[in-house]
């Protein structure tokens, strides 16, 4: 009797296109390959490209981004700078396709395995002997039996990999707004510096002809001359600072370095700075609410999820099928086959063991961080009370080096001063305003980095992640 009497009694023809049929069926659900050539040419974005960047602001990762219009027509404020960063930062580009990466990867994770089929055939040589054929199908059990663990863990990964993005972005809008206020900063005093270096400059020239007129000892020349080259210097350094400061911006929004950002200060009220109890309720709530903290809750349940499933691998790994054949003297056979591993000597031990140890290490990396946040908090807090109390004495002193300077500009014109005291007056009042200067914007910048540790809101599109881990803390 056939293996397979229904497809035995069809003809050759009809079984070639039972066949043909199958094997388009199969091919349509492939992936084919295509290749992707790499770019050999700069891509990052010039002025052109740049006045044609579209950002939608919904999706955004903070509240104050998706509320605020991207139009680098008119220039970039502080908000602006932030949306380009997180649009075209090349790094985020990157950690998107890491994000990519683990949702195939979980896709991958929840396919059950593919069935396996065996087929053989024996042809005799004697006289009067059948053809021989074996025909079998089995299947993994225990690939069955794990993939809900491994789905689970690939899931959390997912989550984890998510909510690395969103923390990723929120150091890289930290980064742009300190660096835009860095580089307004540097704009803003690079002229007074200039200046002072002027007034140096002057005096150290008209003494220089003094000295030779024989109007004027050599060591207050020198004294003059060490001023001048300090003033010199504080500007080359400042100059160079800017020039940094252009390029690390220009690299971490993703543009040319040769494109020049207009950079406008537009903002309308002053921000609100954190006070203790605001900074203590956002510290109670930490674990909550920042995403790198969340990100590392979703990693562990992610490895609680593989300690698990090689807990479940110390159990014999199963292979279950069932076959179908024929031997020479044309006798048929139907029967079934398991193949099953000894736990003798492996029993998974090994990867138990890993996991194990991997778990305890996930679980260590997130009280180290959760300790940090604390840590970071505590000294930004301390040193933000430093820069307060050192800018309302450089304010509070700076009227009274506006009058002295104002007084010697007078008294210098009507010919009644000395050049080296009408200078130093000078230059006091221009050193005044630059520590005012320095003073408020690293006090800006400390803020915006307090307020990168402390976490703002969650967006509503990290909703699903939050209710993933609420679920699995339960």
């Amino acid at each position: 009797m056939p293996a397979f009497p229904a497809l035995s009694s069809l003809s050759a023809l009809t079984r070639r296109c039972f066949a043909l049929a199958a094997a388009s069926l199969l091919f349509a659900s492939c992936t084919w390959y295509h290749p992707e050539p790499l770019a050999s040419r700069d891509t990052a974005a010039s002025l052109e490209s740049l006045e044609r960047i579209r950002i939608d602001a919904a999706t955004m990762p903070l509240p104050e981004l998706a509320t605020h219009r991207f139009d680098p027509s008119d220039g970039l404020d502080i908000e602006e700078i932030a949306m380009l960063a997180v649009a075209n930062n090349p790094d985020l580009k990157l950690a998107r396709g890491d994000l990519g990466i683990a949702r195939a990867q979980a896709f991958s994770a929840g396919l059950l395995p593919d069935p396996q089929l065996t087929i053989s055939s024996d042809f005799p040589g004697a006289q009067g002997s059948t053809r021989a054929f074996y025909y079998g199908l089995s299947m993994d059990v225990m690939a069955i039996m794990t993939r809900g663990a491994n789905q689970k863990s690939a899931d959390a990964t997912v989550v984890k990999t998510d909510l690395g993005l969103l923390w990723q972005e929120w150091q890289v809008i930290s980064q742009a707004k300190q660096l835009f206020l860095k580089s307004r900063l540097q704009e803003a005093t690079l002229p007074l510096l200039r200046e002072q270096s002027d007034l140096s400059r002057t005096r150290y020239e008209l003494m220089a002809d003094a000295l030779r007129e024989g109007n004027l000892t050599e060591d207050t020349l020198g004294a003059a001359l060490t001023s001048y080259n300090d003033a010199r210097k504080q500007y080359t350094d400042a100059e160079r600072a800017a020039v940094q400061t252009h390029h690390d911006l220009n690299a971490l929004v993703g543009v040319a370095p040769d494109v020049a950002l207009q950079l406008v200060d537009d903002s309308e009220t002053p921000p609100v700075p954190l006070t203790d109890t605001s900074i203590d309720a956002a510290l109670a709530s930490l674990p909550r609410r920042r995403p790198d903290l969340l990100a590392l809750q979703a990693g562990y349940e992610a490895q609680e999820q593989k300690y698990r499933a090689a807990i479940m691998s110390q159990f014999p790994s199963l292979n279950v099928g069932f076959n179908r054949a024929r031997d020479t003297s044309n006798i048929y056979t139907t029967g079934f086959q398991i193949s099953l591993s000894l736990p003798i000597f492996n029993r998974n031990r090994g990867n138990v063991a890993i996991e194990a140890a991997t778990r305890q290490r996930m679980r260590d990396e997130y009280q180290a961080r959760l300790n940090q946040a604390y840590a970071d908090v505590a000294r930004l807090r301390a040193d933000g009370a430093i820069l307060e109390r050192q800018l309302m004495r450089s304010e509070a002193a700076l009227p009274e080096a506006a009058t002295a300077a104002l007084h010697a500009r007078e008294a210098y014109a009507e010919r009644n001063l000395a050049l080296g005291t009408y200078t130093d007056t000078q230059s006091a009042a221009l050193s005044r305003r630059v520590d005012i200067a320095t003073l408020a914007e690293a006090l800006a910048e400390q803020r915006v980095g307090l307020q990168a540790i402390l976490g703002g809101a969650i967006p509503d599109a990290f909703i699903p992640d939050q209710t993933f881990i609420d679920a699995h803390e339960k």
